[in-house]
């Protein structure tokens, strides 16, 4: 659920007005068909560049034209092929030519086509590869649609995953191994993770070549004792079922196993991974040693993380790496593992002392230096450059709301290297050489770059000129951030859009923004904000946002204090904002609103339960109602189980408040959603009539937790304004 906050409005366009001085004279007011159905406020952003591995270069995928470009000067260099000359044996018609995957000698790219999403971020799909050398293009498979398709290291092989078993195609020879045989759905997986490692460890793909290609390391679920959840699909006379493993607090978990396939012996080595089952394997992971394989243990309490060297030939193992928090380890670091090309140093991150940072170790496991150190967290770190021994990470050093790029040395010295306060973010080219700069802050869309690693800018990709030409016919308001103190002394960051010819003798509503789940932030310096409430500040509302306790970018204490209350400290904050917000001469303190999703949908129906005296109204999205409903890895790092913190999660559950409920309530679900189950709001509902509570609800058959498609955005945000309009304007 973390990264939810950045996915639950999938079809929403996302993005606040820029600052301008212009008159605000016959300007256009905004509309629902304006935001999501014209396009015509999308940014323009620089998707899809690949480096090529000489590092001076990149593909883009553009107009069906796979193009080769310098990274010094933007001009096509090459065109490799385009989509008309995709065209399969016996067949008249192209292949679709949107996504493409290159083997490491440059000379092949895989492309799926007909792909079927299965769930959030997996899929399946028929693939093709395109000889790049002979112009030849050869279907992957002909015995059914392939998963996670990846070419060997030289190119030769690729392997896939299909009916839950790994399988391996000769390109050479054109034969078709099945490296598994005991796949099954609902019980055995290979290759691939089930729906709760998909969802909360963020990766699909679970199988990995050796740096050598003579093997391949890979995952294997047994989901058989996990419990099915079953979501009914509408629309036909007898409506549907889908049945899925899905864990909830407390519950079983699939037993992972981590195996070893030698393509020479073409014999299976199991890895040591203990004797304990109930743990999990977030990461696995080659080191520069093609005989030794990397494999992150952490308990189920998520409170300690080791990493195991295994040796593949026997699967012994030994401890290189072991971190203990007396909250929970941060999942944000397990892709942050970096192993030097000469097998004796690596980097990693951890809030070892109390904020995020990058160490340098050796690998016998011990520390030889702290690179990064201060009261602030690097937020991701981008890679390392052997040549010039230079890290590059992002950081909040500057402020919580920013995001700037650094490099530093082995010695610990660093640079900054992006230059206007915001948000910026980088991707590398293979040699580290050149990097494309996306910044923006939050009243200036994005202005796309192009690099030298030293931070020297060299050309402008995209700078949005034309989007913000188009913002000029609009009536907008700017956002702007403040900061208030709560009385416990708790500074507490937001943001706010004031409504459009704002009168500070006048007095308005406010709605209110909020997720606030672990980690996350909805207060930040960059393009992001939702055109949405730019058009209720034109109808007189005005929209505000607060980043509580629990939230990122200011160090471990301050996001882990909720541990084991989850929604306790997050309200009591959101609740001070509502009083601070009262106190304010243009604010209504009789007309609070707060709407949320997921996370925001849990916070926003705890406001207007426990802070029943300072919300008036409240619009709840898939919210969870009790995290006994939502599944184990995300719940238990927060709340361990049921059985040892039941307090926990029946005290802040608002299904357990709902008698203090006194305002306006709308509730929203779609009703096919794998996330956050319509359970959660079933059984709140329930609640709510016994306990003799009025309320609204929407409810979208066949949608799920992002509940899009067809005219459902619309029509959901239709419901909510006309919701809003008239319970804060009337």
């Amino acid at each position: 659920m973390k990264r939810n906050f950045y996915t639950i409005l999938i079809s929403v366009v996302f993005f606040t007005f820029s600052q301008f001085s212009y008159s605000q004279t016959e300007q256009k007011e905004l509309t629902l068909k304006d935001i999501f159905q014209s396009g015509k406020f999308y940014p323009k952003m620089a998707y899809g560049i690949k480096s090529m591995a000489d590092g001076q270069s990149y593909t883009l995928l553009k107009n069906d034209s796979l193009n080769v470009y310098s990274y010094k000067s933007g001009k096509i260099i090459k065109t490799i092929v385009t989509a008309n000359r995709l065209i399969p044996e016996g067949d008249t018609v192209h292949i679709r030519f949107r996504s493409y995957k290159f083997s490491k000698d440059e000379q092949k790219i895989l492309i799926p086509t007909e792909t079927e999403f299965i769930y959030r971020h997996s899929s399946k799909s028929n693939y093709y590869i395109w000889n790049i050398q002979n112009e030849k293009l050869s279907q992957l498979s002909e015995n059914g649609k392939q998963r996670l398709a990846d070419f060997s290291p030289d190119g030769s092989m690729v392997a896939f995953v299909r009916d839950n078993n790994l399988f391996i195609k000769n390109l050479e020879t054109g034969n078709e191994e099945q490296i598994t045989k005991d796949g099954l759905f609902s019980h055995i997986i290979n290759g691939t993770t089930d729906w709760v490692y998909e969802e909360e460890f963020s990766f699909t793909k679970a199988f990995f070549w050796s740096p050598d290609r003579a093997k391949i390391a890979f995952y294997r679920f047994d989901e058989s004792n996990v419990k099915e959840y079953c979501l009914t699909m509408f629309g036909d006379l007898y409506p549907e079922e889908y049945k899925y493993k899905y864990p909830k607090a407390g519950e079983d978990n699939s037993v992972v196993e981590i195996f070893v396939y030698d393509l020479d012996s073409k014999s299976t080595e199991k890895m040591n991974i203990g004797e304990e089952i109930d743990q999990y394997i977030p990461r696995i992971k080659w080191t520069t040693d093609p005989n030794v394989l990397a494999i992150f243990r952490l308990n189920r309490l998520q409170n300690k993380l080791e990493i195991l060297l295994n040796n593949v030939k026997t699967g012994n193992s030994r401890i290189l790496y072991t971190e203990e928090n007396k909250y929970y380890i941060d999942d944000s670091n397990y892709d942050n593992l970096i192993f030097f090309d000469d097998n004796i140093h690596f980097l990693f991150t951890g809030e070892k002392d109390g904020f995020n940072h990058i160490y340098l170790y050796n690998m016998d496991g011990e520390l030889v230096r702290q690179l990064t150190k201060g009261k602030w967290d690097v937020t991701d770190l981008l890679g390392y450059d052997e040549k010039k021994q230079l890290a590059f990470y992002i950081s909040a050093e500057v402020s919580p709301l920013d995001r700037d790029l650094y490099a530093v040395r082995l010695d610990g010295y660093k640079t900054r290297l992006s230059q206007r306060q915001g948000t910026n973010s980088a991707s590398f080219s293979s040699t580290y050489k050149y990097y494309v700069n996306t910044y923006s802050d939050a009243n200036t869309p994005p202005y796309i770059t192009v690099n030298k690693a030293n931070g020297k800018q060299i050309r402008v990709l995209k700078d949005n000129d034309a989007l913000i030409e188009r913002l000029k016919e609009y009536s907008y308001s700017k956002k702007e951030f403040f900061s208030f103190n709560t009385s416990e002394g708790v500074e507490l960051n937001g943001w706010r859009i004031l409504p459009v010819n704002f009168n500070p003798t006048k007095k308005y509503p406010v709605l209110m923004y909020v997720y606030g789940g672990p980690g996350s932030q909805t207060v930040r310096n960059r393009w992001g904000g939702n055109l949405w409430y730019q058009l209720l500040a034109q109808k007189g509302i005005m929209i505000v946002s607060v980043d509580n306790r629990g939230t990122g970018a200011r160090g471990e204490e301050f996001k882990k204090m909720t541990y084991l209350q989850l929604g306790k400290y997050e309200t009591i904050d959101l609740i001070e904002a509502a009083k601070y917000l009262g106190t304010l001469d243009y604010v209504d303190p009789g007309k609070i609103g707060i709407f949320g999703w997921s996370y925001g949908g849990y916070m926003s129906t705890l406001c207007l339960t426990k802070g029943a005296d300072f919300f008036s109204v409240g619009i709840a999205v898939a919210p969870v109602t009790n995290w006994r409903y939502y599944d184990n890895i995300y719940t238990e790092r927060f709340m361990r189980t049921p059985q040892e913190n039941p307090e926990g999660y029946d005290d802040n559950s608002p299904i357990n408040h709902v008698d203090k409920l006194k305002g306006k309530y709308l509730l929203v679900h779609g009703m096919a959603d794998d996330n956050v189950h319509h359970q959660n709001s079933m059984d709140l509902i329930t609640a709510l009539v016994n306990a003799n509570k009025q309320f609204e609800m929407q409810l979208y058959p066949n949608k799920n937790h992002g509940i899009y498609g067809g005219n459902t955005t619309m029509h959901l945000y239709k419901r909510m304004t006309d919701f809003l309009l008239e319970n804060l304007l009337q």
